[in-house]
């Protein structure tokens, strides 16, 4: 079986879940890191990662800060927030980080598809 290319990641939790949050980030940016094209997708309460200085209430013990794995997937990667969740939370692009895109669920549908696609949802 080949291995995946691409790695799509759903995140669903926020600071309120701070270990699950950051294991995703994390893995996001391991793989990106090992020459995967990455791409994170924040839902839920991770819609508000993407909102400057959120990321950094993330804090857990023995991790690295969020904030700066948030930096790496925006700087090799790409950063999308659920127009439903950005809807529900009042969220525009223009109040997001710069990178940040917000797109709906056929763009996630569309991405988890591809050939050679891995999607991991946290």
């Amino acid at each position: 079986m080949p291995s995946a290319t691409a790695l799509v990641v759903k995140l669903t939790a926020g600071a309120e879940e701070a270990e699950r949050a950051n294991q995703a980030l994390t893995v996001a940016a391991t793989a990106l890191a090992s020459g995967v094209d990455v791409s994170l997708w924040l839902t839920g309460e991770a819609a508000w990662l993407a909102v400057p200085g959120r990321a950094a209430e993330l804090s857990l013990p023995l991790a690295a800060p969020a904030e700066d794995l948030l930096e790496t997937l925006l700087a090799g990667g790409s950063v999308t927030v659920c127009s439903q969740c950005a809807a529900r939370r009042d969220l525009t692009e223009a109040g997001l980080l710069p990178g940040v895109t917000i797109r709906g669920a056929a763009a996630f549908v569309e991405e988890i598809l591809r050939p050679d696609t891995q999607a991991l949802v946290y």
